[in-house]
Formats: structure tokens, C-alpha cells, sequence
């Protein structure tokens, strides 16, 4: 019997047929996975217009895009989703499915592993293939990231995971690279959708790290909540995001949605401002491939200085007020 084509497919996420450079990150992960397989990396696409997202998915390097059209797939609901992402890997049956451990990323998976009734990894921090067996090893954080796990799914096939966002290094962007664009009809009654989706509401804590460009962080040194108005002032003058330790959002100082590390987001900012962070490895595996990382600790022996870009010893309270001032006058605020 011939051997199946061992594709590695990754889901291209879209909020209303609008994506981000981000949703085709792990094209690049894909490719290593696919590499290794002697296989292809392709994408798939659900939405109401799919066109761009697909061209794109191409030009960040996807061989192959499997795209479903329809009115009902303008808005993501998971179980019409699912329902139609099943259908694809139903029919064409690659060996790896991944998809970015985001809200949207989770949902889909979770939903579509229960009607495929396959394994599903979650929140991985590393890809690798088994040289043996050639099967997936999903490596991700245990035990209060204490802890690092490897796992395997060897029974059952697609073996599907999400995987942490800015783990991995964004692919190229290349309009030279074109994949194969294979359409698809699944057709849903609306009677069928168990969901509707009536609005979207902004979570007034809301706060999107793993996009940011500049993050502003505060750990354990700034000594509690009022602290971090000194934090976010700087983060508002830059025009970047609010970033926190496990140490300060254990403390209640500021909430879980700020937590940079291995138990909280992943990010890989062009600058990461550190202040009063020691520099836990929990909190480094969280940051550390960030562009630039400058760190403020009173310190002189913390460990974030290891892996700073620049380092400044002192106190916070004192140091970034007047960063704060300086960006000020330099950007005209």
C-alpha cells in the first residue's frame, strides 16, 4: 500500500477574514516538522472570503492551501469550524495538524480532535519529529513550569497540538513563493450551528503582548500594584504593552492577562523593558529571544543582566520616570 503524504498542515486563524502577519507563524515550524518527513507544509482556511488569507499563506511559504468558502464561516464559531476543518483532513489526511495555542487556536483544535476523536497536545514550546518512529515530540511546560514535558502520540493519526505563539521565528514573507490553492465546499445550514455570534466586547484588561512590539514588564521589585502606574506610564509613552512576572501577578499586584513567561505568554517584542524582574528562567523562557531587552534592577547580580542588551543598576522608582520624561520630549508627548 502506498504511504500517505505525511503533510503537515497549519491553521491560518482570521478574525472576520482579517488576519495578522502572525497567523502564518508556524508555516516556518511547519516546514522544519515537514523537512525532516520528506513532506510538504500546507494551510488551511475557513472563512467567507479566503482568497488573500490563502495568497498570503503562500508567500509565507504553505505548498498547498486547502480552503473552505460560505457565508456561515464569516465569524469564527467553533463548531461550524470544526465541522468543516474535520471535513478537510477527513479527505486528505495529513499526518501533523498545527494550530497557535491563541483563543481561536484552542477552541478549533480542541473541537476538531473530539469529532476526529484523535489526541490533541496543547501549548507547546518546542516541535521536534522522532527519528525512530517519525512521530511528533511536543515539548511544553509542566508543573507549574517547574518542569519541562515531552510527548508523543503514537496512536493516533493526524497527531494535532497547538503551540505557544513567538516560540518560533516568523517565516519570510515572499511574493515570489506561491502555493497551490485547493477549494473546497462544505455547505452548513445556520439551523445546524449550535452558536451564533450576536457581538464582540472588549475586555476592559484586555491586552495583546504577544503582538507588541516594545513591552514594559514589572516583577517582584516594584513592590506592589501602585508600582506598576510608573510601569504602564512608560508603556503608554512608547506606545507599547504592560507586561508582569508570575511573582507580581501571584501577589495580585496586577492581573494574569500581563504574565510573561513560561506559565503566562511568550513574546518576542523589538524591546523588552525589564524592571525589578530578577530574571527567573521561568520569566527568561518567556522573553529572551526579544530584539532588545533592557533590564532596570537594583541588582547588580540579577541574573536578567546575563541576557540584557543594555543594563542599568538602580532603582526603578528613580530611573524610569525619567526615561519617561526623556521619550516624552523626544517624541513630542
Amino acid at each position: 500500500m502506498a504511504d500517505e503524504h505525511k503533510d503537515v498542515w497549519v491553521y491560518i486563524e482570521h478574525k472576520d477574514g482579517v488576519t495578522t502577519p502572525m497567523s502564518y507563524e508556524l508555516l516556518g515550524a511547519g516546514k522544519m516538522l515537514a523537512d525532516t518527513l520528506g513532506s510538504k507544509v500546507c494551510a488551511f482556511v475557513i472563512g467567507e472570503k479566503t482568497e488573500e488569507i490563502a495568497k498570503n499563506a503562500g508567500n509565507y511559504g504553505a505548498a498547498t492551501v486547502y480552503a473552505i468558502d460560505g457565508a456561515s464561516f464569516k465569524t469564527f464559531r467553533p463548531d461550524a469550524f470544526a465541522k468543516a476543518g474535520a471535513s478537510l483532513v477527513s479527505k486528505f489526511k495529513p499526518d501533523i495538524v498545527l494550530y497557535r495555542a491563541t483563543t481561536q487556536g484552542q477552541d478549533l483544535s480542541a473541537a476538531m480532535a473530539a469529532q476526529l476523536e484523535v489526541g490533541l497536545g496543547s501549548d507547546a514550546i518546542d516541535l521536534q519529529i522522532d527519528a525512530g518512529s517519525k512521530t511528533m515530540k511536543l515539548t511544553r511546560a509542566a508543573f507549574g513550569g517547574n518542569f519541562l514535558a515531552t510527548y508523543m502520540n503514537t496512536r493516533s493519526k493526524p497527531q494535532m497540538a497547538t503551540v505557544r505563539p513567538k516560540v518560533f521565528p516568523m517565516p519570510q514573507h515572499d511574493t515570489a513563493k506561491n502555493a497551490e490553492i485547493v477549494k473546497e465546499s462544505f455547505s452548513m445550514a445556520e439551523d445546524d450551528a449550535r452558536t451564533k455570534v450576536l457581538q464582540f466586547s472588549q475586555s476592559e484588561v484586555a491586552v495583546n503582548l504577544i503582538e507588541a512590539d516594545i513591552i514594559v514588564s514589572g516583577g517582584r521589585g516594584v513592590g506592589g500594584s501602585e508600582g506598576f502606574s510608573v510601569v504602564k506610564a512608560l508603556a503608554d509613552t512608547l506606545g507599547g504593552a504592560m507586561g508582569a512576572s508570575r511573582a507580581a501577578v501571584d501577589s495580585g499586584w496586577v492581573p494574569y492577562e500581563h504574565q510573561v513567561g513560561q506559565t503566562g505568554k511568550t513574546v518576542k517584542p523589538k524591546i523588552y523593558i525589564a524592571c525589578g524582574i530578577s530574571g527567573a528562567i521561568q520569566h527568561l523562557a518567556g522573553m529572551r529571544t526579544s530584539d532588545c531587552i533592557v533590564a532596570i534592577n537594583k541588582d547588580a547580580e540579577a541574573p536578567i543582566f546575563k541576557i540584557a542588551s543594555f543594563g542599568i543598576v538602580g532603582d526603578y522608582k528613580q530611573i524610569v520616570p525619567k526615561l519617561v520624561e526623556q521619550f516624552k520630549q523626544k517624541l513630542n508627548k
